[in-house]
């Protein structure tokens, strides 16, 4: 059920979307802008088909994100994030031993044979 909600929920947020994109541009910001007579200075927007689409699908977007809340609470069982850390069983030191400075450094001129037998 929850994988259902989700494809929804994100087919949901695709289409949402695509209609704010498909919108006709008003000019200005937070739908201020626009001319004529229904501009900014009328009491109600023109209710357009697009306009209510967008809206519908805002509110199935909405509900979707609760009910997968919801689902994600019930998954939760009651349970911190914090008490899983402080439940954890403690395992006794298991690193491994750090080797020697000495094996770390590359090997002198001294120490090593020469690569290559000279020719004689």
């Amino acid at each position: 059920m929850e994988n259902v909600v989700l494809i929804v929920h994100l087919l949901l947020a695709l289409a949402l979307i695509g209609v704010v994109l498909l919108q006709r541009s008003e000019g200005g910001g937070l739908g201020m802008g626009g001319g004529g007579g229904g501009g900014a200075m009328s009491g109600r927007a023109a209710a357009t088909a697009l306009g209510k689409l967008t809206w519908l699908l805002a509110i199935a977007f909405i509900a979707t994100s609760m009910t997968l809340t919801i689902f994600a609470a019930q998954n939760s069982a009651g349970s911190s994030v914090l008490d899983r850390v402080t439940d954890a069983p403690s395992e006794e030191s298991t690193d491994p031993a750090l080797p020697d400075a000495g094996d770390l450094l590359p090997p002198s001129a001294d120490d090593t044979a020469p690569l290559v037998p000279k020719a004689d």
